[in-house]
């Protein structure tokens, strides 16, 4: 009996000691000193990560993922003020990172003159007119972005804007930024008349009398863009938050600045005074011109997850549209015209082969067959006379190239700095200037996918829309704007959503050295990344342009919601 009583006090002793554990164990679980400042879950996750392609949930803490995994898996995070995000199922990208844009010129051309969609001359000329009565007498008219084939091919000239303009300064660009229209009034600021001297790597366009109409190209655009007034820093700090903001709205939350240590434009500057404000909210990788790498050294900038510079840009040709990009043989509707080589090939392999030594990153601008070739001899031999190192050239635009030189790519490790939304816009035009045979070959992204080439891409705002969707639409449908090629033009150079999304993500993070902090949601990596209405791999491909940003969170916090 006693032994009895015993047990029973014994059994009661253990039972108290197993509650006493697992209460102590629930107390710990609820302080979990590893729980998530927030979890997204019931999510469609593509990671963009080749080892763990999709996931349910994910979770984070301050600014970084810190698992990512099923449901369930991720509860193990949950504290007591851990937020928890339904996603309800809807798709979720990494952050898309925008490998090529103008970052101030573009939030600059948002809050001025919008000329990109004017169907004639007389709606050209009206929207100057009505834009001029909204500004102070002072400031100059610039912005545009207008494209002469909305009405026809014809070149717009001064006397267009000059009877509504009379003593406004007027400089508008091209849709390419190859080409700038300046009324008279702002010629005459700048000196520029008959007796001007021509512009090597430029072309001042004149009549019949020597008279310039208004229409510069190239290196000539200097004349009128070095004497703009400068921006105010008030201005400048409302140009690069509604660049941001614009942005944020298209799910980019990453992006290469290919202007940002331009005196005219300074990005770097305004981007580090709202960084200390904390009122910046995208992350910028700045460039620099490639002539002025001898005057920049890394370490005078602060380099961290929200701005960072190390990049130098430079350029070979112009652009197709102004029949100023460099291609082997004529144009072919320009016989003799071959386009123009902006830089000779001595600034370029010194201006490459020095700025390499000082290890800034290289990328330059090539769209001809020529140039595309000529800078890849370059590239070849900096890197045979500066020795092997993760330098990463990159070359912007690649439009038209010759077969021959696709394998180099890969070979070379040149990332192929892309914008498949040109493909839909130059596709309505394109063969009239270079013809069916070279068209094969303009934007050829899936042979460079084929040859194992990193590819990243990029909008080229201002040039074009900084739409993610329409740049995806278009490299897996390559349907030009004008609706005539419904099955693709040039179809073999389509592409997968899953490719399109590597070139907006990981590949884009590779092309400025952060594929270790973004570009992929995985652990350790940076909270940025975006909720779209659909789901881009299972949707009908034609509708993709149709796909709307719900939600955009940088650093895991909410930036933008629809």
């Amino acid at each position: 009996m006693k032994f009895l009583k015993r047990s029973i006090n014994g059994a009661k002793c253990v039972a108290s000691f197993t509650i006493l554990m697992l209460l102590t164990l629930f107390s710990s679980c609820s302080k979990n000193t590893n729980s998530a400042d927030t979890i997204v879950f019931n999510a469609n996750v593509w990671t963009g990560d080749e080892n763990q392609k999709t996931a349910q949930a994910f979770a984070i803490k301050g600014d970084e993922i810190l698992d990512v995994g099923t449901d369930e898996a991720m509860q193990q995070y949950k504290g007591s003020n851990t937020k928890m995000i339904d996603a309800e199922g809807k798709f979720i990208t990494p952050g898309f990172i925008d490998a090529h844009m103008h970052l101030m010129r573009s939030g600059e051309m948002l809050l001025n003159v919008q000329l990109r969609d004017a169907k004639s001359p007389e709606e050209f000329t009206q929207r100057i007119a009505d834009f001029s009565k909204t500004i102070d007498a002072e400031t100059w008219i610039t912005g545009g972005s207008w494209d002469q084939t909305q009405w026809g091919g014809e070149m717009p000239r001064k006397d267009w804007i000059d009877g509504v303009t009379p003593n406004k300064p007027v400089v508008v660009m091209r849709m390419d930024g190859h080409m700038l229209l300046a009324n008279s009034a702002a010629l005459k600021i700048a000196g520029v008349d008959k007796n001007t001297a021509d512009i090597a790597g430029g072309e001042i366009i004149r009549d019949a009398n020597g008279e310039p109409t208004g229409l510069l190209k190239d290196n000539a655009m200097n004349l009128l863009l070095d004497i703009i007034p400068a921006w105010s820093e008030k201005r400048k700090h409302e140009i690069l938050k509604a660049a941001s903001q614009h942005l944020l709205e298209n799910g980019v939350t990453s992006v290469t600045d290919m202007e940002g240590l331009n005196p005219s434009f300074q990005s770097y500057e305004t981007a580090d005074q709202l960084r200390t404000a904390n009122e910046l909210n995208i992350r910028i990788y700045e460039g620099a011109a490639l002539g002025d790498f001898a005057k920049v050294n890394k370490a005078d900038y602060k380099n961290d997850k929200w701005v960072k510079f190390g990049l130098v840009k430079g350029f070979v040709d112009g652009s197709l549209g102004s029949r100023t990009a460099a291609f082997k043989d004529d144009y072919s509707d320009a016989p003799g015209n071959k386009g123009m080589f902006i830089n000779t090939d001595e600034d370029l392999y010194n201006w490459i082969s020095g700025a390499d030594k000082k290890d800034l990153q290289v990328t330059v601008h090539a769209i001809g067959d020529a140039a595309i070739e000529k800078l890849l001899n370059i590239f070849e031999r900096v890197e045979k006379e500066n020795g092997k190192k993760d330098r990463r050239f990159r070359m912007e635009h690649v439009q038209h190239i010759d077969p021959k030189d696709v394998k180099r790519f890969a070979e070379l490790g040149v990332v192929a700095s892309m914008q498949p939304y040109h493909a839909a816009d130059d596709g309505r035009w394109a063969e009239a200037l270079i013809g069916p045979e070279r068209t094969k070959m303009t934007y050829a992204i899936k042979s460079l996918f084929d040859a194992n080439a990193k590819v990243a891409f990029g909008s080229d705002w201002f040039v074009a829309p900084p739409s993610v969707m329409l740049g995806i639409h278009a490299a897996v449908n390559r349907e030009t704007l004008d609706g005539k090629n419904p099955n693709g033009w040039v179809p073999e150079q389509k592409i997968t959503v899953e490719q399109a999304l590597i070139g907006y993500t990981r590949n884009a993070a590779y092309a400025s050295f952060d594929e270790s902090i973004k570009g992929t949601l995985k652990k350790g990596m940076l909270a940025d990344f975006v909720i779209l209405s659909d789901d881009l791999i299972k949707i009908d491909p034609k509708k993709i342009n149709q796909v709307q940003v719900m939600k955009t969170f940088v650093g895991g916090k909410e930036v933008y919601s629809r």
